[in-house]
């Protein structure tokens, strides 16, 4: 099954990247077109110190080093936690990325993520793209359940592009999450390369598939 376009819907800046940031990196590898927008930049949530642009410019750079061309990187202002109240607004910048991407395969957070805005994106994500290929990518913090029923198998290079995206997140690492670190992202791709005799893969819930 060959895909052209790929658009990855991510509530916050490095939901993308941490979700499915090895998926990207080797469609890219295979010259699928790749765009990526974030829906809020979360500067509530940036520690001390930080100037309220860290978040957007973190997502740019972490894309840019993934292999993502800066055209294809496109970032909204949505409070973060309070996607909910601007559910229309969000569902309309979706149905506009849809009609100038006109992607065949789309990725949004899975329908058991908890997070609040992480439930808009999914919901929005799935209204908008109801007739296309449509799968749910994994954030297991966020997840009490999540049906693993699509694999990709990647490649260390994969791996490590992921892992490199990721440290331009300064803001985030300063944090010391324990889902921002390189084992973490290592470790989860083992274990879901384990699952599909590959050494490394991603998960997916696959909600729909047009072929």
């Amino acid at each position: 099954m060959t895909y052209r376009r790929l658009l990855v819907l991510a509530p916050h800046t490095d939901d993308a990247e941490l979700g499915c940031g090895a998926t990207i990196a080797r469609l890219l590898e295979e010259g699928v077109e790749v765009h990526v927008a974030a829906f809020s930049t979360a500067e509530e949530s940036l520690p001390p110190g930080f100037p309220p642009t860290t978040l957007r410019d973190e997502f740019i750079e972490s894309t840019r080093l993934l292999g993502v061309p800066r055209q294809n990187v496109h970032v909204f202002g949505y409070p973060v936690r309070r996607l909910s109240y601007h559910r229309q607004e969000v569902l309309e910048d979706v149905v506009a990325l849809k009609r100038a991407v006109e992607p065949d395969l789309v990725f949004i957070p899975c329908g058991h993520d908890l997070h609040q805005d992480h439930e808009v994106v999914h919901a929005e994500g799935v209204r908008a793209f109801k007739h296309i290929t449509v799968w749910g990518y994994e954030l297991p913090w966020n997840n009490i359940q999540f049906a693993a029923n699509g694999f990709v198998a990647v490649e260390r290079r994969h791996v490590e592009s992921k892992w490199a995206a990721l440290q331009a997140y300064r803001s985030q690492l300063f944090l010391e999450r324990a889902y921002f670190t390189r084992e973490f992202i290592e470790g989860l791709a083992r274990v879901r390369g384990v699952q599909v005799r590959a050494e490394f893969a991603e998960a997916f819930d696959v909600m729909r598939i047009r072929w």
